[in-house]
């Protein structure tokens, strides 16, 4: 019970660390934002959990595939919120995002790369 009330504490942990230097900073919130921090946690989790490493290498690959449709939404964000508000543009793009990962996993499908 201790060992996931310290994951959480440590993954709860950067997200409040990335939301702070958001604050005092756009491009380096951003920039710690862009890390894979979350995913590099999860690879530590798996592997100190004695996870295979197939299991491993999975999450890697499918992280960068699962990334990739959702990237558009960070151009979409910013343009929108101006002319809609913050909860119109978070819900557009959000639901536009998921519009988007269905699309590419339709297209990604043909090369024989199952996300869904």
């Amino acid at each position: 019970m201790q060992y996931i009330i310290f994951k959480y504490l440590i993954t709860a942990g950067v997200v409040v660390v990335v939301s702070e230097f958001a604050k005092r900073s756009d491009k380096l919130g951003g920039l710690i934002a862009a890390l894979p921090l979350v995913t590099v946690l999860t690879l530590i989790w798996l592997y100190v959990e004695h996870q295979p490493a197939s299991k491993i290498a999975n999450h890697a690959y499918y992280t960068f595939w699962y990334v990739l449709p959702t990237l558009p939404m960070f151009l979409l964000f910013p343009y929108l919120l101006p002319k809609w508000g913050f909860v119109l543009t978070l819900v557009s793009c959000v639901i536009f995002t998921i519009v988007t990962f269905l699309l590419f996993a339709l297209l990604v499908k043909q090369f024989g790369i199952d996300l869904i």
